[in-house]
């Protein structure tokens, strides 16, 4: 058996951990919802260009089919399940650590977007999701047009 030295913050580190899951799981926190009780917290990034929203969720050992997205409006679902590995007879486990379970997330982006010609990628265990912005949330360009009337000379005799 091999010695191993005693490191105080790993176990800080561990101590870290559960306070955030016990926050994240406590409170709701704005633009997302309540967090379910197996729901596993699904970490995101949001970004935003001109035409579209990128957003990419990491899911570690899900498969593809197991994923389920949906756009309404301007709320996006994302949603996907892993299970655990079954336990083989005469096995005993060490360490069981990987979660398993539903991950979920629910945010609401600042406009609405085109579910129609959205894309979804998954390499890797990263999702990558581009969400056109619809076309009534596009800024739009209006152009000043020339006045109808005639041009006043200040006499009163229009010309």
């Amino acid at each position: 058996m091999a010695i191993e030295l005693w490191d105080p913050f790993r176990e800080a580190v561990s101590l870290r951990d559960a306070m955030n899951t016990l926050l994240q799981e406590s409170f709701v926190r704005p633009g997302n919802a309540p967090a379910k009780p197996n729901a596993v917290p699904l970490l995101i990034d949001v970004s935003e260009s001109e035409d579209a929203y990128t957003v990419k969720a990491s899911l570690p050992g899900v498969k593809p089919d197991d994923v389920q997205i949906t756009v309404q409006g301007d709320t996006l679902m994302i949603r996907a399940e892993t299970t655990a590995e079954e336990e083989q007879k005469g096995e005993q486990w060490h360490i069981r650590e990987r979660r398993v379970g539903v991950f979920q997330r629910s945010i609401t982006l600042p406009t609405p977007v085109d579910a129609d010609k959205a894309q979804a990628q998954f390499d890797n265990g990263v999702l990558t999701l581009t969400l056109p912005k619809s076309d009534a949330a596009k800024p739009r360009q209006i152009k000043v047009g020339a006045s109808s009337s005639q041009p006043h000379d200040g006499h009163g005799n229009g010309g």
